[in-house]
């Protein structure tokens, strides 16, 4: 049986040029340069890396706020690179996000019904009777209590506030929902309880996540699958149980070991990141990672690395198969 894919991205590549003064060209910045993936409907793809390495310009493209420089991003079979603003505009009904501050992204002035039901009232011809009914249902299955209805945003807590914004952005039915850092802003109590909110909605209307995260521990919990980012380019892609249990690309290897572990053994394993993360407006050449690799040979330096499949996952490095072997021994 064949892989229900929701959406699906090849070579996908955005760029920005940013000004460098009045006598000075302007200078390009590749946000995105040549990434590739796949979600399935109702599954996790989760897409970490430090700030910086591409993860809100792949938000925007998905979500539609922004077109791709170059490339294929398909949902549901539909282009979105090559689509007319009507045609994005229906799909985009199917895509909604949930963003990563509710004390930000909820209207102060207005009452969590009508918060909640924005959606409809400007994309469905529901009369007020019949978007009041929708609501309150979708309040119930976030955790919401009627009584929340005509309340303002102040009355609640994160926890609350980020449960109304996943009602919100569940009011179209969406396909697949981009959450961008959904539990960061919250207490660790808390985040659990929404993430655990998620998995349910997940199950019970098929939907598929795009996840984006830079808290490795997050990620684990919800993900069926990961993509690490560095610097616009894809580092590591595949399954999450492989990218956890034997990272093989060096910068995955070292964000995993900036994460708290409980086993001693997995504490010793230490990979330390060098210097800084290099400015997207003068990229490293060879291999963008090599300036601050431990295992960097003068070849990463030269060479630009392809993202070919290596032990069941793909990865970006000229030397993940000796790299593996020397950690193996």
């Amino acid at each position: 049986m064949s892989k229900n894919i929701i959406l699906e991205a090849w070579e996908l590549t955005h760029f920005y040029e940013v000004s460098q003064g009045p006598f000075k060209p302007a200078a390009i910045v590749k946000a995105l340069d040549g990434v590739s993936f796949q979600v399935e409907a109702g599954k996790t793809l989760a897409v970490v890396g430090e700030s910086g390495c591409g993860k809100s310009t792949l938000a925007r493209q998905v979500t539609m706020i922004e077109r791709p420089t170059s490339g294929e991003l398909k949902f549901d079979g539909f282009d979105l690179a090559k689509g007319s603003d009507h045609e994005l505009k229906a799909a985009q009904q199917r895509v909604q996000m949930i963003f990563q501050n509710p004390y930000g992204s909820l209207n102060p002035r207005k009452k969590i019904g009508t918060i909640i039901g924005e959606p409809l009232a400007i994309n469905s011809d529901l009369s007020k009777v019949e978007r009041e009914k929708r609501i309150r249902n979708t309040m119930g299955k976030v955790g919401l209590r009627p009584e929340h209805y005509d309340r303002y945003p102040h009355m609640f807590s994160g926890g609350q506030r980020q449960r109304i914004a996943i009602a919100r952005a569940l009011m179209l039915e969406p396909k697949l929902v981009v959450a961008d850092e959904p539990v960061s802003a919250l207490d660790v109590s808390v985040q659990a309880q929404v993430l655990n909110l998620l998995m349910d909605l997940q199950e019970e209307m098929n939907l598929a996540f795009l996840f984006i995260a830079h808290d490795l521990s997050v990620v684990r919990y919800i993900a069926d699958d990961v993509m690490v980012m560095y610097l616009g380019k894809v580092a590591e892609y595949g399954k999450s149980e492989q990218i956890f249990e034997q990272p093989r690309h060096p910068y995955t290897q070292a964000l995993l070991a900036s994460t708290p572990h409980l086993k001693a053994q997995n504490r010793k394993q230490r990979i330390i990141l060098s210097g800084e993360l290099p400015s997207p407006l003068s990229p490293p050449s060879g291999c963008v990672f090599h300036t601050r690799c431990p295992f960097a040979k003068a070849k990463c330096a030269e060479q630009v690395p392809e993202v070919e499949e290596f032990d069941g996952r793909l990865t970006s490095c000229l030397r993940v198969a000796e790299i593996a072997a020397e950690q193996s021994e």
